[in-house]
């Protein structure tokens, strides 16, 4: 038996647990067999996208009708593409890891790859939540963006056999595709991460060490090949989150942009071209008494900041002869000493370095004063407000920072859109406006209880709801709280503890009146939109995105 696929089969016990009431209410999947199938789809999504429970279990698509598509992922658009991340899962409850990922599923990947996102081809016996995704993405494409696709085949076994390679290769979907395996080993890889990486830098040339306030700073530069074992020899552990959201060399244009560098002419210029990347360790020593070329012994090393640039290389010099062309090819290195009392120091610098992370600022900002503020609020409302990373299962009273935000921002700021398909920004550039000096711990309650309504909805629409609903939910509950201020009487500046038992007596009494009520809104301002004629499951999507209603609403 191999230890990692049990250790894996293990967890998929526990896993089962958490997701039977949703896989049942969501999926009308009941079947253990089925069950533990869905488990380690949702294992594998949540873990390579380091995303939070719902919506690692919002992304799985199986079912009747799901193309060989078990999970779907959409990123947002950025610099004119976007990326979708596609799963297939094979478990297998033979625990020896020695089965290759089957032919048959690779070519239902490609079968799938080549009518989902070509908006022309008719869709037909396909599930309505594969559907709505898929029409989401093609109404991207209409609208002019490029989709990158990652297609992940994973199981408990080995990859692929030169069969399916080759299938593959016939496809000619070239570099806007890229193929990746998961299995048991990278999984357990990724979720022994925390496990503190000890080991011995290779610097080239002269470098710079200085001591600052009790802490101390190297500057130098590091071959670009000593970067590729570091992550050979680490990976996950190395890179933590970062390297579960690495989006691969292509359909990324920085990291397409290193490639080209390092199999190029251009690779000795490789240190100039690249900003460099930054380190903390608890500690770090080296023989002073030399002229340069140190090696650096550290202890509990992390990169905080030039995770992609880490993994590009890594990557990009697995191709055979890179490692060797590229001896003379060197990045330069930021490695901070930091003390082990001083927490918020490495937040800070962590922040400082990767103020372009929209993921990891939700952590990061997970101990700014507003979110501590509004945990002590919250929880004197009788909630629990989640403003730190936790892989235990929410409650119904557990309140996520990313589920806040989102809902305050749809609620209170009447910015629907950006709330659904800008949350890269949520933590960054709309984090002051979503949350104020103002905002508490009774407004965001308020406001994630009629998100919920909405997203649940959305999630288990009624046979009689509209097929917008599967795209409007943020747009619902915008228009759900303007009708509890309405009734309420008040504004939403005005909400506090003090009428908060009577907004709660509202929800619980009148949700179904508002969300119904709500709807109907939406359908008038799409009505006066377009009129009486049709709208595409593409239109709509798009119709969202853009916020065309939001004018309408108000």
């Amino acid at each position: 038996m191999n230890i990692n696929a049990s250790i894996i089969d293990q967890r998929l016990a526990s896993v089962v647990n958490d997701i039977r009431q949703k896989a049942a209410e969501e999926l009308r999947i009941n079947d253990q067999s089925r069950l533990k199938s869905l488990a380690f789809a949702y294992l594998c999504v949540k873990t390579i996208l380091d995303l939070e429970n719902d919506n690692a279990f919002d992304c799985l698509t199986e079912g009747g009708g799901d193309f060989g598509v078990d999970a779907m992922h959409i990123s947002e658009e950025y610099d004119g593409e976007f990326t979708v991340t596609l799963f297939q899962a094979k478990y297998k409850n033979n625990l020896a890891g020695d089965s290759n990922f089957p032919e048959q599923g690779i070519e239902s990947l490609i079968n799938a790859i080549q009518y989902l996102f070509n908006p022309a081809a008719r869709l037909e016996h396909i599930n309505q939540r594969l559907l709505t995704k898929v029409e989401e993405a093609r109404s991207l494409i209409q609208d002019g963006y490029i989709p990158q696709v990652r297609a992940l085949a994973c199981n408990n076994g080995l990859q692929w056999n030169q069969s399916a390679q080759e299938a593959i290769e016939r496809t000619g979907f070239g570099d806007q595709v890229t193929w990746e395996h998961v299995n048991h080993e990278r999984l357990v890889q990724i979720l022994q991460a925390t496990r503190p990486v000890k080991d011995t830098l290779q610097l080239s040339g002269k470098a710079i060490v200085e001591d600052m306030e009790f802490s101390r700073v190297l500057v130098g530069r590091i071959s670009v090949t000593e970067i590729a074992t570091l992550i050979a020899r680490h990976g996950e552990r190395l890179l933590e989150r970062n390297i579960r959201r690495y989006l691969g060399l292509q359909g990324n244009r920085v990291n397409e942009g290193i490639r080209h560098t390092l199999t190029s002419q251009e690779k000795n210029n490789f240190y100039f071209y690249n900003n460099g990347i930054t380190l903390t360790c608890d500690n770090f020593s080296y023989n002073a008494l030399q002229d340069g070329d140190y090696q650096v012994r550290v202890e509990n090393l992390q990169i905080i900041n030039g995770g992609q640039t880490c993994m590009t290389i890594f990557k990009t010099l697995q191709e055979p002869d890179l490692l060797h062309q590229n001896a003379q090819a060197y990045v330069l290195l930021r490695l901070y000493q930091l003390p082990r009392e001083n927490e918020d120091l490495v937040t800070r610098i962590t922040y400082a370095t990767n103020s372009q992370n929209p993921v990891d600022l939700k952590d990061l900002r997970a101990n700014d004063e507003r979110q501590q503020r509004l945990e002590m609020d919250i929880q004197q409302l009788g909630f629990n407000y989640r403003r730190k990373r936790s892989d235990t299962s929410t409650r119904s009273t557990d309140i996520t920072s990313g589920v806040a935000a989102e809902a305050v921002l749809s609620v209170w700021r009447k910015k629907p859109h950006q709330a659904k398909f800008f949350s890269r920004e949520h933590f960054g550039k709309l984090y002051d406006s979503i949350f104020t000096d103002q905002l508490n711990g009774s407004q965001v309650i308020i406001a994630v209880q009629l998100y919920r309504i909405a997203e649940n909805r959305r999630k288990r629409p009624e046979p009689t709801d509209p097929d917008f609903v599967r795209y409007a939910s943020c747009f619902i509950a915008m228009q759900m709280g303007r009708k509890i201020l309405a009734e309420l009487g008040i504004n939403m500046r005005d909400i506090s503890h003090q009428n908060f038992p009577t907004a709660q007596q509202l929800i619980a009494q009148n949700s179904e009146t508002y969300f119904n009520a709500s709807v109907q809104d939406i359908q008038n301002a799409l009505h006066e939109l377009y009129g009486r004629q049709e709208i595409s499951l593409q239109q709509l999507s798009a119709t969202f995105r853009r916020g065309d209603l939001i004018t309408r609403l108000q």
